[in-house]
């Protein structure tokens, strides 16, 4: 039976997500489009990998930095961060958040509490470090143009 503190603390818990999610970058998502200009928390998209990708770049109310990848077209197929907070998988892999969730779940641990790589066969996620030193890239494999891999995206 719970603790009569039990409600207080899970009332806190909604709170304090709904108060983080208010305060966290707008991004698009993984297979969504990229904005063409810059936004209040980026710059403008620019070239990289001579021409094959435009790469935006943006901070997070976290102060991690998150790299934005899009084709020519502007389909975003990827994303790579690196700061003291993990960011919102949830917002950045949008429709692809269940698979990543359900390949998650069905992951074998490898006893290594600070890295995880997650491989479904829409969506491939890389996420570790320290606290404090969060690393990470997610992106659509099938949606990497010829002569990209994902070692490009850093």
């Amino acid at each position: 039976m719970p603790t009569p503190a039990f409600p207080t603390f899970l009332a806190f818990c909604t709170v304090a997500l709904v108060l983080l999610g208010a305060n966290i970058e707008a991004h698009a998502e993984l297979g969504g489009a990229m904005p063409n200009g810059a936004n209040s928390g980026s710059g403008a998209p620019r070239s990289v990998l001579n021409g094959a990708l435009l790469r935006r770049t943006s901070t997070d109310a976290g102060g991690t930095t998150i790299d934005e990848y899009a084709t020519s077209s502007g389909q975003i197929i990827a994303y790579a961060w690196q700061g003291p907070t993990m960011p919102d998988l949830q917002t950045l892999l949008g429709a692809y958040a269940g698979s990543y969730r359900a390949g998650a779940a069905a992951g074998v641990p490898d006893g290594n509490l600070h890295a995880s790589r997650v491989v479904r066969p829409d969506v491939i996620v890389e996420s570790g470090g320290p606290m404090r030193g969060y690393v990470g890239r997610a992106w659509l494999p099938a949606a990497l143009p010829p002569g990209v891999s994902a070692d490009d995206l850093h």
